[in-house]
C-alpha cells in the first residue's frame, strides 16, 4: 500500500470519527487506537514466524470484516479485553 493511499484511508477514519460528534482529544485517542492495531497487525504479516501479540478475536482483521454496529461493538469490546491485559502495550511496542 503506498503512501497515498494510507493517509487517505487515515482522513477516511477520522471524516467517521467527526461525524459521530468525538471531541478533539477523544478523536486522537480513536485513530491512535486503530493506528496501533494496524501496525501490529503489519507487524505480524512482515515477521510470520514470532509469537502472535494480538489475540486473532481482538485483532485489526477482525474488524475488518465489520460494519456499522457491529463493528462499532466489535472495536469497543476489542479496548476493554486489550485494556485488560497487563505489559501488553510494552510487550507490543517494544519491537
Amino acid at each position: 500500500m503506498t503512501s497515498t493511499a494510507i493517509v487517505q484511508k487515515l482522513w477516511n477514519y477520522c471524516n467517521i470519527l467527526r461525524d459521530d460528534g468525538l471531541s478533539y482529544l477523544d478523536y486522537i485517542e480513536q485513530i491512535t487506537f486503530l493506528l496501533f492495531l494496524k501496525m501490529a497487525d503489519e507487524r505480524q504479516k512482515m515477521t510470520p514466524g514470532r509469537a502472535v501479540i494480538i489475540p486473532r478475536d481482538l485483532d485489526w482483521q477482525s474488524l475488518e470484516r465489520l460494519d456499522g454496529d457491529a463493528l462499532d461493538t466489535h472495536y469497543r469490546h476489542i479496548l476493554v479485553e486489550l485494556g485488560k491485559k497487563t505489559n501488553h502495550l510494552y510487550t507490543t511496542v517494544a519491537w
